[in-house]
């Protein structure tokens, strides 16, 4: 039976990282656009609120908390504010990143290897561990990792983040096994070249944007709103039968 209310959010919790700005703000939005409350996360509180008041300004429900994701412990303390105030969590949206080092792969330090690491990998596990938790209890619940085609093609100067990004990838899918029979689903998103401040560094650099550009058939940068879509199907109804799905939005880069 087909239904006409499948990306309906209203009475959801989502909790999205790095959402004060890029793709993650614009996912928060959406997210809050379709009826869930949103808990805008990342590091610094004052851009949370801002992010958080941008979307209460549009009618939407959300509230701004800070938290590391390279930090385990502030993890522990997000979720137990969730259980303590909301009871429970429906979406989790691992959007934060780290990228300290562009630039060959043999030229990183320790320090830049073991950040990116921290944040891309060991904060998104334990943020997912949590929520699984929280979720299997209920028998529902959604938890999307934003990736990158450069899990799947390494990036130019960019070589521990595609690391990186290829770990969530295996870890999409292997908690989507794990958690099939739970009611827990994980998919990833695949975003292309986007632009973000995160990703000025590419975007600004005329060499490198236009190299990347001739590998793109619809021949332009993505905007965070394009990757947003992808978000609200993951998070909604009509992704009930989806779980290990890794999709690209990428203007058809992986395509070549």
């Amino acid at each position: 039976m087909i239904r006409t209310d499948s990306f309906d959010l209203h009475g959801r919790v989502a909790l999205v990282t790095g959402a004060s700005h890029g793709i993650g703000l614009s996912i928060a939005h959406l997210l809050a656009a379709y009826g869930a409350h949103v808990i805008v996360s990342s590091r610094k509180i004052e851009a949370c609120e801002d992010a958080a008041a941008s979307i209460r300004a549009k009618s939407g429900s959300a509230e701004a908390r800070a938290m590391h994701v390279g930090a385990t412990e502030q993890i522990d303390a997000m979720f137990a504010h969730i259980d303590r105030a909301h009871g429970r969590l429906d979406i989790l949206v691992n959007n934060a990143a780290a990228n300290p080092h562009l630039g060959p792969a043999v030229d990183i330090s320790p320090s830049a290897f073991d950040k990116t690491f921290e944040v891309n990998v060991r904060g998104s596990f334990h943020a997912t561990v949590q929520a699984i938790k929280s979720m299997r209890a209920r028998a529902a619940g959604s938890i999307i990792n934003v990736s990158s085609v450069s899990a799947i093609v390494p990036g130019p100067s960019q070589g521990v983040y595609s690391i990186t990004k290829a770990a969530l990838v295996a870890m999409t899918r292997m908690f989507a096994a794990e958690c099939g029979n739970t009611g827990v689903r994980v998919n990833a998103i695949l975003p292309g070249i986007t632009r973000t401040r995160f990703s000025a560094a590419l975007v600004d650099d005329d060499e490198m944007r236009g190299d990347y550009l001739q590998r793109v058939p619809v021949g332009r940068v993505g905007e965070p709103d394009e990757i947003a879509g992808a978000a609200l199907y993951f998070a909604s109804d009509a992704s009930n039968y989806t779980t290990g799905a890794c999709l690209a939005v990428d203007g058809g880069y992986l395509a070549r």
